[in-house]
Protein backbone atom coordinates (compact mmCIF):
# COMPACT_ATOMS: atom_id res chain seq x y z
CA UNK A 1 0.00 0.00 0.00
CA UNK A 2 1.10 3.40 -0.25
CA UNK A 3 1.22 6.37 1.95
CA UNK A 4 -1.88 8.83 1.64
CA UNK A 5 -1.94 12.54 2.29
CA UNK A 6 -2.58 12.61 6.52
CA UNK A 7 -0.06 9.30 6.99
CA UNK A 8 3.19 11.08 9.19
CA UNK A 9 6.16 12.16 6.89
CA UNK A 10 8.88 9.54 6.62
CA UNK A 11 12.25 10.33 8.65
CA UNK A 12 9.74 12.33 11.07
CA UNK A 13 11.77 10.98 14.27
CA UNK A 14 15.12 11.04 15.46
CA UNK A 15 16.10 7.51 14.22
CA UNK A 16 17.60 6.41 11.12
CA UNK A 17 15.43 4.66 9.36
CA UNK A 18 11.59 3.66 9.73
CA UNK A 19 12.15 -0.17 9.02
CA UNK A 20 14.84 -2.64 9.65
CA UNK A 21 14.49 -6.10 7.77
CA UNK A 22 16.23 -8.29 9.93
CA UNK A 23 16.68 -11.89 8.68
CA UNK A 24 16.25 -10.40 4.70
CA UNK A 25 18.84 -13.39 3.52
CA UNK A 26 15.87 -16.28 4.29
CA UNK A 27 13.05 -16.24 1.74
CA UNK A 28 10.31 -14.82 3.66
CA UNK A 29 12.42 -11.85 4.55
CA UNK A 30 13.37 -11.08 0.99
CA UNK A 31 9.54 -11.47 -0.07
CA UNK A 32 9.01 -9.03 2.67
CA UNK A 33 11.98 -6.44 1.71
CA UNK A 34 11.19 -6.68 -1.91
CA UNK A 35 7.12 -5.78 -0.60
CA UNK A 36 8.51 -3.19 0.86
CA UNK A 37 10.70 -2.04 -2.46
CA UNK A 38 7.89 -1.84 -4.49
CA UNK A 39 4.84 -0.64 -2.03
CA UNK A 40 6.51 1.51 0.73
CA UNK A 41 5.49 5.25 0.64
CA UNK A 42 8.09 7.34 -1.20
CA UNK A 43 11.06 8.53 1.28
CA UNK A 44 10.57 5.47 3.39
CA UNK A 45 13.65 4.76 5.48
CA UNK A 46 14.42 0.67 4.91
CA UNK A 47 17.69 -0.99 5.72
CA UNK A 48 18.90 -4.45 5.61
CA UNK A 49 20.06 -6.38 8.06
CA UNK A 50 21.40 -10.09 8.46
CA UNK A 51 24.52 -12.00 9.71
CA UNK A 52 26.61 -11.83 6.51
CA UNK A 53 26.90 -8.51 4.74
CA UNK A 54 27.91 -11.10 1.54
CA UNK A 55 24.51 -12.36 1.49
CA UNK A 56 22.86 -9.07 2.14
CA UNK A 57 25.02 -7.39 -0.86
CA UNK A 58 23.65 -10.56 -3.15
CA UNK A 59 20.11 -10.11 -1.31
CA UNK A 60 20.20 -6.82 -2.41
CA UNK A 61 21.27 -6.96 -5.72
CA UNK A 62 17.96 -9.03 -6.37
CA UNK A 63 15.71 -6.63 -5.30
CA UNK A 64 13.90 -3.77 -6.85
CA UNK A 65 16.06 -0.66 -8.26
CA UNK A 66 14.66 0.80 -5.09
CA UNK A 67 16.62 -0.68 -3.10
CA UNK A 68 20.18 -0.88 -3.85
CA UNK A 69 20.76 1.88 -1.68
CA UNK A 70 19.25 0.62 1.53
CA UNK A 71 22.22 0.38 4.15
CA UNK A 72 23.17 -3.01 5.35
CA UNK A 73 23.46 -3.81 9.01
CA UNK A 74 25.46 -6.51 10.19
CA UNK A 75 24.22 -8.23 13.15
CA UNK A 76 24.13 -11.69 14.85
CA UNK A 77 21.12 -12.95 17.20
CA UNK A 78 23.81 -14.64 19.08
CA UNK A 79 25.18 -11.26 19.54
CA UNK A 80 23.39 -8.68 22.05
CA UNK A 81 25.41 -5.82 21.49
CA UNK A 82 25.25 -6.16 17.89
CA UNK A 83 21.36 -6.16 18.30
CA UNK A 84 21.11 -3.37 20.35
CA UNK A 85 22.90 -1.18 18.14
CA UNK A 86 20.90 -2.34 15.21
CA UNK A 87 17.62 -1.30 17.08
CA UNK A 88 18.92 1.68 18.44
CA UNK A 89 18.93 2.71 15.02
CA UNK A 90 15.17 2.70 13.83
CA UNK A 91 11.70 3.09 14.18
CA UNK A 92 10.42 -0.87 13.93
CA UNK A 93 12.31 -3.99 13.36
CA UNK A 94 10.86 -6.68 11.28
CA UNK A 95 12.08 -9.89 11.76
CA UNK A 96 11.86 -13.34 9.84
CA UNK A 97 14.34 -14.98 11.98
CA UNK A 98 13.26 -18.16 13.57
CA UNK A 99 12.29 -20.38 15.47
CA UNK A 100 11.99 -17.20 17.47
CA UNK A 101 12.64 -19.33 20.53
CA UNK A 102 15.72 -20.34 19.39
CA UNK A 103 17.12 -16.91 17.89
CA UNK A 104 14.36 -14.41 18.93
CA UNK A 105 14.81 -13.71 22.72
CA UNK A 106 17.91 -11.29 22.61
CA UNK A 107 15.88 -9.30 19.81
CA UNK A 108 12.67 -8.88 21.59
CA UNK A 109 14.47 -7.71 25.32
CA UNK A 110 17.13 -5.73 22.74
CA UNK A 111 13.82 -3.62 20.81
CA UNK A 112 11.58 -3.43 24.00
CA UNK A 113 14.90 -2.15 25.75
CA UNK A 114 15.39 0.74 23.15
CA UNK A 115 11.75 1.63 22.93
CA UNK A 116 12.01 0.48 19.23
CA UNK A 117 8.60 -1.06 17.94
CA UNK A 118 8.87 -4.87 17.11
CA UNK A 119 7.05 -7.10 14.46
CA UNK A 120 7.72 -11.01 13.31
CA UNK A 121 5.80 -14.00 11.96
CA UNK A 122 5.98 -16.09 15.01
CA UNK A 123 3.47 -18.84 15.82
CA UNK A 124 5.34 -20.24 18.55
CA UNK A 125 3.07 -19.50 22.20
CA UNK A 126 6.11 -20.27 24.54
CA UNK A 127 7.99 -17.49 22.62
CA UNK A 128 5.29 -15.17 22.95
CA UNK A 129 5.07 -15.84 26.43
CA UNK A 130 8.69 -15.54 27.07
CA UNK A 131 8.07 -12.20 26.11
CA UNK A 132 5.16 -11.44 27.86
CA UNK A 133 7.66 -11.81 31.16
CA UNK A 134 10.75 -10.74 29.80
CA UNK A 135 9.53 -7.64 27.42
CA UNK A 136 6.47 -6.12 28.10
CA UNK A 137 7.09 -4.32 31.27
CA UNK A 138 10.06 -2.70 29.75
CA UNK A 139 8.42 -2.10 26.45
CA UNK A 140 5.59 -0.46 28.64
CA UNK A 141 8.28 2.14 30.46
CA UNK A 142 10.07 2.94 26.83
CA UNK A 143 6.87 2.71 24.84
CA UNK A 144 7.74 0.08 22.49
CA UNK A 145 4.87 -2.01 20.58
CA UNK A 146 6.35 -5.78 20.73
CA UNK A 147 3.95 -7.28 18.28
CA UNK A 148 3.95 -11.05 17.77
CA UNK A 149 2.40 -12.82 14.83
CA UNK A 150 2.23 -10.77 11.94
CA UNK A 151 1.55 -13.16 8.94
CA UNK A 152 -0.90 -15.62 8.52
CA UNK A 153 -0.32 -16.72 11.70
CA UNK A 154 -2.02 -15.12 13.22
CA UNK A 155 -3.52 -11.77 11.02
CA UNK A 156 -6.50 -13.67 9.52
CA UNK A 157 -7.39 -14.55 13.20
CA UNK A 158 -6.98 -11.82 15.06
CA UNK A 159 -8.48 -9.61 12.39
CA UNK A 160 -11.28 -11.71 11.73
CA UNK A 161 -12.71 -11.40 15.67
CA UNK A 162 -11.88 -8.09 15.98
CA UNK A 163 -13.96 -6.80 13.06
CA UNK A 164 -16.98 -8.83 14.30
CA UNK A 165 -16.57 -7.19 17.90
CA UNK A 166 -17.06 -3.54 15.51
CA UNK A 167 -19.81 -4.65 13.65
CA UNK A 168 -21.51 -5.83 16.62
CA UNK A 169 -20.87 -3.34 19.05
CA UNK A 170 -21.57 -0.67 16.32
CA UNK A 171 -25.36 -2.45 15.76
CA UNK A 172 -25.57 -2.67 19.45
CA UNK A 173 -26.46 -6.28 18.80
CA UNK A 174 -24.82 -7.67 22.53
CA UNK A 175 -21.33 -9.48 23.05
CA UNK A 176 -19.80 -12.43 21.22
CA UNK A 177 -20.66 -16.10 22.56
CA UNK A 178 -19.25 -19.06 20.82
CA UNK A 179 -16.77 -18.03 17.85
CA UNK A 180 -15.48 -20.45 15.23
CA UNK A 181 -12.93 -18.99 12.54
CA UNK A 182 -12.76 -21.24 9.52
CA UNK A 183 -10.34 -21.90 6.86
CA UNK A 184 -12.80 -21.95 3.93
CA UNK A 185 -9.70 -22.53 1.09
CA UNK A 186 -6.11 -22.48 1.49
CA UNK A 187 -4.29 -22.64 -1.86
CA UNK A 188 -0.35 -22.75 -1.32
CA UNK A 189 2.36 -24.01 0.97
CA UNK A 190 3.51 -23.96 4.78
CA UNK A 191 7.02 -22.05 4.87
CA UNK A 192 10.18 -24.26 6.38
CA UNK A 193 10.30 -21.84 8.97
CA UNK A 194 7.15 -22.90 9.68
CA UNK A 195 8.26 -26.58 10.01
CA UNK A 196 11.36 -25.74 12.28
CA UNK A 197 9.14 -23.80 14.78
CA UNK A 198 7.30 -26.58 15.22
CA UNK A 199 10.57 -28.90 15.17
CA UNK A 200 11.44 -26.81 18.60
CA UNK A 201 8.14 -26.59 19.85
CA UNK A 202 7.77 -30.34 19.76
CA UNK A 203 11.57 -30.71 21.46
CA UNK A 204 10.74 -28.33 24.16
CA UNK A 205 7.25 -29.99 24.83
CA UNK A 206 9.22 -32.70 26.49
CA UNK A 207 10.02 -30.24 29.66
CA UNK A 208 6.09 -30.60 31.86
CA UNK A 209 6.63 -26.72 32.45
CA UNK A 210 6.61 -26.58 28.58
CA UNK A 211 4.15 -28.75 28.17
CA UNK A 212 1.84 -27.31 30.68
CA UNK A 213 1.86 -23.81 28.86
CA UNK A 214 1.11 -25.59 25.55
CA UNK A 215 -1.88 -26.98 26.99
CA UNK A 216 -3.55 -23.83 28.89
CA UNK A 217 -5.62 -22.07 26.44
CA UNK A 218 -5.36 -19.00 28.38
CA UNK A 219 -1.30 -19.47 28.49
CA UNK A 220 -0.91 -15.54 26.83
CA UNK A 221 -3.63 -13.80 29.01
CA UNK A 222 -2.12 -13.07 31.64
CA UNK A 223 0.42 -10.09 33.00
CA UNK A 224 3.95 -10.76 33.69
CA UNK A 225 4.53 -13.71 35.94
CA UNK A 226 0.85 -14.23 36.43
CA UNK A 227 -0.30 -17.22 33.62
CA UNK A 228 -4.06 -17.77 34.18
CA UNK A 229 -4.83 -21.01 35.66
CA UNK A 230 -7.54 -22.89 33.50
CA UNK A 231 -8.53 -26.23 32.74
CA UNK A 232 -8.09 -27.70 28.96
CA UNK A 233 -12.25 -27.48 28.74
CA UNK A 234 -12.74 -23.89 29.56
CA UNK A 235 -12.48 -23.33 25.70
CA UNK A 236 -12.98 -25.44 22.31
CA UNK A 237 -9.85 -28.14 22.05
CA UNK A 238 -7.03 -26.67 19.20
CA UNK A 239 -8.07 -30.36 17.96
CA UNK A 240 -11.71 -30.39 17.84
CA UNK A 241 -14.07 -31.57 15.21
CA UNK A 242 -17.15 -29.36 15.10
CA UNK A 243 -20.69 -29.87 12.83
CA UNK A 244 -20.59 -26.99 10.45
CA UNK A 245 -24.08 -26.53 11.40
CA UNK A 246 -23.66 -25.62 14.89
CA UNK A 247 -21.14 -23.25 13.87
CA UNK A 248 -23.89 -21.72 11.58
CA UNK A 249 -27.15 -22.75 10.11
CA UNK A 250 -25.93 -22.03 6.56
CA UNK A 251 -22.90 -24.26 6.61
CA UNK A 252 -22.83 -28.21 5.79
CA UNK A 253 -20.52 -31.34 6.92
CA UNK A 254 -17.95 -31.53 9.54
CA UNK A 255 -14.75 -28.88 9.90
CA UNK A 256 -11.74 -30.30 10.84
CA UNK A 257 -8.91 -29.00 13.48
CA UNK A 258 -7.16 -25.66 11.66
CA UNK A 259 -3.08 -27.23 12.85
CA UNK A 260 -2.22 -23.65 13.52
CA UNK A 261 -4.93 -23.35 16.44
CA UNK A 262 -2.81 -23.68 19.19
CA UNK A 263 -1.27 -20.71 18.37
CA UNK A 264 -3.65 -18.42 17.10
CA UNK A 265 -6.20 -19.05 19.34
CA UNK A 266 -4.28 -17.66 22.09
CA UNK A 267 -3.04 -14.62 20.28
CA UNK A 268 -7.19 -14.14 19.71
CA UNK A 269 -7.50 -14.37 23.69
CA UNK A 270 -4.40 -12.03 24.60
CA UNK A 271 -6.23 -9.70 22.34
CA UNK A 272 -9.30 -9.84 24.15
CA UNK A 273 -7.35 -9.34 27.29
CA UNK A 274 -5.09 -6.47 26.57
CA UNK A 275 -8.39 -4.92 25.81
CA UNK A 276 -10.18 -5.23 28.85
CA UNK A 277 -12.67 -8.03 27.87
CA UNK A 278 -14.39 -6.61 25.29
CA UNK A 279 -15.76 -9.26 23.46
CA UNK A 280 -17.86 -10.79 26.61
CA UNK A 281 -17.71 -12.87 29.47
CA UNK A 282 -19.36 -15.99 27.50
CA UNK A 283 -16.68 -15.79 24.44
CA UNK A 284 -15.22 -18.93 23.49
CA UNK A 285 -12.86 -19.67 20.24
CA UNK A 286 -12.05 -22.32 17.78
CA UNK A 287 -10.47 -22.93 15.23
CA UNK A 288 -11.54 -25.22 12.50
CA UNK A 289 -11.18 -25.64 8.36
CA UNK A 290 -13.78 -26.43 5.50
CA UNK A 291 -12.43 -30.12 4.44
CA UNK A 292 -15.87 -30.68 2.14
CA UNK A 293 -19.63 -29.67 2.99
CA UNK A 294 -21.13 -33.95 2.26
CA UNK A 295 -22.16 -34.78 6.24
CA UNK A 296 -20.21 -38.61 5.72
CA UNK A 297 -16.99 -37.25 3.49
CA UNK A 298 -16.10 -34.85 5.16
CA UNK A 299 -17.07 -36.72 8.65
CA UNK A 300 -14.24 -39.04 7.89
CA UNK A 301 -11.40 -36.26 6.23
CA UNK A 302 -11.62 -34.04 9.52
CA UNK A 303 -11.20 -37.64 11.27
CA UNK A 304 -8.31 -38.47 9.24
CA UNK A 305 -6.90 -34.98 9.88
CA UNK A 306 -7.54 -34.72 13.57
CA UNK A 307 -5.31 -37.88 14.00
CA UNK A 308 -2.86 -37.08 10.81
CA UNK A 309 -2.40 -33.91 13.01
CA UNK A 310 -1.30 -35.86 16.43
CA UNK A 311 0.64 -38.73 14.35
CA UNK A 312 2.71 -35.68 12.84
CA UNK A 313 3.28 -33.83 15.84
CA UNK A 314 4.37 -36.90 17.96
CA UNK A 315 6.59 -37.89 15.03
CA UNK A 316 8.43 -34.37 15.36
CA UNK A 317 9.22 -35.05 18.70
CA UNK A 318 10.52 -38.30 18.46
CA UNK A 319 14.48 -38.48 16.99
CA UNK A 320 14.07 -40.66 14.76
CA UNK A 321 11.01 -40.14 12.57
CA UNK A 322 11.81 -36.34 13.12
CA UNK A 323 15.04 -37.78 11.07
CA UNK A 324 13.28 -38.96 8.62
CA UNK A 325 10.82 -35.79 7.96
CA UNK A 326 13.33 -33.69 8.14
CA UNK A 327 14.60 -35.10 5.02
CA UNK A 328 10.96 -34.89 3.60
CA UNK A 329 9.86 -31.06 4.72
CA UNK A 330 10.70 -28.02 3.20
CA UNK A 331 14.09 -26.34 4.87
CA UNK A 332 13.86 -22.77 6.33
CA UNK A 333 15.09 -20.13 3.89
CA UNK A 334 13.23 -22.25 1.21
CA UNK A 335 10.25 -21.74 -0.45
CA UNK A 336 7.82 -22.07 -3.64
CA UNK A 337 8.72 -20.49 -7.23
CA UNK A 338 7.12 -17.19 -8.44
CA UNK A 339 4.57 -18.80 -10.29
CA UNK A 340 3.35 -21.06 -7.54
CA UNK A 341 3.46 -18.13 -5.32
CA UNK A 342 1.22 -15.97 -7.67
CA UNK A 343 -1.23 -19.15 -7.79
CA UNK A 344 -1.68 -19.17 -4.00
CA UNK A 345 -4.57 -17.52 -2.08
CA UNK A 346 -6.63 -18.13 1.34
CA UNK A 347 -10.20 -17.53 2.38
CA UNK A 348 -11.29 -17.50 6.17
CA UNK A 349 -14.32 -16.67 7.99
CA UNK A 350 -15.35 -16.26 11.52
CA UNK A 351 -18.78 -16.88 12.81
CA UNK A 352 -20.46 -15.71 16.04
CA UNK A 353 -24.03 -15.98 17.81
CA UNK A 354 -24.44 -13.18 20.03
CA UNK A 355 -25.95 -12.70 23.65
CA UNK A 356 -28.83 -10.67 22.02
CA UNK A 357 -29.39 -13.65 19.48
CA UNK A 358 -28.14 -12.03 16.24
CA UNK A 359 -25.61 -14.13 13.95
CA UNK A 360 -22.21 -12.73 12.46
CA UNK A 361 -19.29 -13.45 10.02
CA UNK A 362 -16.41 -11.80 9.36
CA UNK A 363 -14.23 -12.63 6.23
CA UNK A 364 -10.57 -12.32 4.97
CA UNK A 365 -9.32 -13.40 1.72
CA UNK A 366 -6.13 -13.02 -0.08
CA UNK A 367 -4.21 -13.34 -3.58
CA UNK A 368 -0.91 -15.05 -3.22
CA UNK A 369 0.52 -18.37 -1.69
CA UNK A 370 -0.60 -18.02 2.32
CA UNK A 371 2.67 -18.51 4.02
CA UNK A 372 4.95 -16.94 1.44
CA UNK A 373 3.12 -14.09 -0.35
CA UNK A 374 0.49 -13.59 1.91
CA UNK A 375 2.26 -13.50 4.30
CA UNK A 376 4.89 -11.02 2.86
CA UNK A 377 2.53 -8.41 2.60
CA UNK A 378 0.49 -8.99 5.88
CA UNK A 379 4.19 -8.32 7.73
CA UNK A 380 5.30 -5.63 5.34
CA UNK A 381 2.09 -3.58 6.27
CA UNK A 382 2.49 -4.01 9.69
CA UNK A 383 5.77 -2.76 9.72
CA UNK A 384 4.52 -0.04 8.21
CA UNK A 385 1.95 0.67 10.33
CA UNK A 386 3.98 0.86 13.42
CA UNK A 387 6.43 3.24 11.70
CA UNK A 388 4.31 5.65 9.79
CA UNK A 389 1.06 5.95 11.09
CA UNK A 390 1.61 5.89 15.38
CA UNK A 391 -0.49 8.86 15.51
CA UNK A 392 -3.49 6.67 14.32
CA UNK A 393 -2.58 3.84 16.84
CA UNK A 394 -4.53 2.94 20.14
CA UNK A 395 -1.87 4.27 23.40
CA UNK A 396 -1.33 0.48 24.45
CA UNK A 397 2.61 -0.42 24.43
CA UNK A 398 4.15 -3.38 25.49
CA UNK A 399 3.88 -7.44 24.32
CA UNK A 400 0.74 -6.91 21.93
CA UNK A 401 -1.07 -8.93 19.31
CA UNK A 402 -1.76 -7.33 15.45
CA UNK A 403 -5.38 -6.26 16.51
CA UNK A 404 -4.24 -4.49 19.76
CA UNK A 405 -1.95 -2.65 18.58
CA UNK A 406 -2.94 -1.74 14.98
CA UNK A 407 -6.50 -2.81 14.96
CA UNK A 408 -8.50 -0.34 11.95
CA UNK A 409 -5.45 0.97 10.90
CA UNK A 410 -3.57 -2.38 9.71
CA UNK A 411 -7.15 -3.46 8.11
CA UNK A 412 -7.51 -0.19 6.07
CA UNK A 413 -3.79 -0.96 4.92
CA UNK A 414 -4.07 -4.43 4.18
CA UNK A 415 -7.94 -3.39 2.42
CA UNK A 416 -5.49 -0.66 -0.05
CA UNK A 417 -3.00 -4.23 -0.27
CA UNK A 418 -5.56 -5.90 -2.28
CA UNK A 419 -7.09 -8.07 0.82
CA UNK A 420 -10.94 -8.30 1.42
CA UNK A 421 -11.95 -7.91 4.72
CA UNK A 422 -15.58 -7.53 5.99
CA UNK A 423 -18.00 -8.28 8.81
CA UNK A 424 -21.72 -8.22 8.16
CA UNK A 425 -24.75 -9.86 9.93
CA UNK A 426 -26.26 -12.59 8.99
CA UNK A 427 -30.20 -13.19 8.61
Amino acid sequence: MNGDASSPAPGSNAREFDVVVFGVTGFVGELTARYLAEHAPTGTRVALAGRSETKLAATRKRLPARAHDWPLIVADSSSPASLDAMVARTRVICTTVGPYLRYGEALVVAAASAGTDYVDLTGEAPFVHFSINKAHETAVATGARIVHSCGFDSVPSDLGVYLLYNKIADDKAGELTDTTFVVKSFKGGISGGTFDSVRVIAEQSRDAETRRLLLNPHSLSGEPGNTPRVSMSSEPSDMTMISAKKVDPSMRGTLAPFFMAASNTRIVRRTDALLNNPYGKDFRYAETMSVGQVPGVSTLIAGVVAVGTGVFLGAMSFGPTRKLLDRLLPKPGEGPSVKVREKGSFVTETYTTTTTGRRYRSQMRMKGDPGYKATAIMLGESALTLALERDRLSSLTGVLTPAAAMGDVLANRLRAAGATLDAVELT
